[in-house]
């Protein structure tokens, strides 16, 4: 595709001509098709200049060209094996493509090269913790906690992790440390405040609303409010939070379904349940509470 090229982009350009690498800050101003230019052309001077494969690769991958992102890193890998910001980049391509398995090879060749690196223990954390290898990502995230005992990345992933492995307990330990070094992390409040909900502990309340005042529109926190309020009876503050969802999402079929059970098992109006379920099956055909109890109040009509 044609476009002009800018006095900046033609200034470049003779840079790249006259062997010179481009200014950073310059570079960063222009836009990706712009740096794509550029750094074909170097690469077309210099096929094995590590350091422009490894940026042109970046600007593939930012511009959704993840398998040419991968073989532009992969070559800059080949000719430099002992970069470590060249194994964490491939290790993102991967990742990002759903390799899992060579995303973590990649990072275990870096963890040989900085073995005191906390930026690739948290990856390899990462990358376990989405495999479901749990006990692995906590040996990689406790690595981090110990040399960096704050490290709020870290931390909340350990939350996670123990919420997940069902240590309740250890999880609300961590989590409560992160809000309190970092109050103003909308995560950490919510997954605290999604917990003490599943422990049907009043304390729910409190995270989740700070979670809300640090980000309104989180639909997630919302519905953790609403289920909450309807579980313990206060049912038009319940309505209010799902009609808030539909505001944001209305595809949100666990809203509508929630509407319904409202309708069909405390106010007792068919209809209007019967409604509220056909618009949850409308934004999700497969929702199966919503088509058992479309039925109920079908039946309840009849």
């Amino acid at each position: 595709m044609y476009y002009k090229k800018t006095p900046l982009l033609i200034a470049l350009l003779a840079l790249v001509f006259a062997g010179c690498k481009q200014s950073s800050s310059d570079f960063d101003s222009l836009t990706d098709s712009e740096k794509l230019e550029i750094l074909d052309l170097r690469i077309e001077r210099h096929p094995k200049d590590a350091e422009a494969l490894a940026d042109r690769s970046l600007v593939l991958f930012n511009l959704g060209r993840t398998n040419e992102a991968l073989s532009d890193i992969n070559k800059a890998v080949n000719l430099a094996s002992d970069n470590v910001d060249y194994r964490l980049r491939q290790a993102d391509i991967y990742f990002a493509g759903g390799d899992v398995e060579n995303s973590y090879k990649a990072l275990s060749e870096a963890e040989k090269l900085a073995p005191e690196s906390n930026e690739v223990q948290l990856k390899m954390g990462e990358v376990t913790f989405y495999s479901r290898d749990y006990d692995r990502s906590l040996r990689c995230l406790t690595n981090v906690t110990e040399r960096d005992p704050d490290n709020r990345t870290a931390l909340f992933m350990k939350g996670f992790i123990y919420k997940e492995k069902g240590d309740t307990a250890s999880a609300v330990t961590l989590l409560r440390r992160v809000c309190d070094l970092y109050p103003d992390y909308a995560g950490a409040f919510e997954e605290l405040g999604i917990l003490y909900y599943t422990r049907h502990d009043p304390l729910a309340v409190e995270y989740l609303n700070t979670a809300l005042q640090l980000e309104p529109n989180n639909t997630n926190v919302l519905y953790a409010l609403a289920m909450y309020s309807q579980e313990s009876g206060d049912l038009e503050q319940a309505e209010s939070l799902y009609r808030q969802i539909l505001t944001l999402n209305p595809a949100s079929a666990d809203a509508w379904h929630n509407l319904g059970y409202i309708e069909l098992t405390h106010y007792h109006d068919y209809p209007r349940a019967a409604a509220y379920f056909d618009s949850a099956l409308l934004a999700d055909p497969t929702h199966a509470s919503a088509r058992a109890n479309r039925q109920l109040a079908e039946e309840a009509m009849k």
